[in-house]
């Protein structure tokens, strides 16, 4: 079984920065992409970061909302993805999620979605 693990998420300040981790048990290699999702109060789970995994051409790819302020970058020695968080603003409060899709291979073909537990973000004015 595959666990996502994530980390970093907390209480801060308007304008501040948060930096969350995501580490797996499987290695980022095995993985088709990976990223990170939000749900905010009463919102739907949207998606706010991917990052092609190792055996996957791509570039990243960020929601307009986040785009500039955000950055997802990974690190393959240490299996681990990260979502630096910068300029955060109130409407970013959420709890965000680690995921992860993994390419099924034999006759069935298809994929799988891994989720982390997710981390508690909270942006106060």
């Amino acid at each position: 079984q595959v666990r996502l693990v994530e980390s970093g998420g907390g209480l801060v300040q308007a304008g501040g920065s948060l930096r969350l981790s995501c580490a797996s048990s499987a290695s980022i290699s095995s993985f088709n992409v990976m990223g990170w999702y939000r749900q905010a109060p009463g919102k739907q789970r949207e998606q706010v970061a991917l990052i092609p995994g190792g055996n996957s051409a791509g570039s990243t790819s960020y929601a307009d909302s986040v785009k500039g302020p955000f950055t997802i970058s990974r690190d393959d020695a240490k299996n681990t993805v990260y979502l630096q968080m910068t300029s955060l603003k109130p409407e970013d409060t959420a709890v965000y999620y680690c995921y992860a899709n993994q390419l099924l291979g034999g006759l069935n073909g298809g994929s799988y979605d891994y989720w982390g537990q997710g981390t508690p973000v909270t942006v106060s004015s």
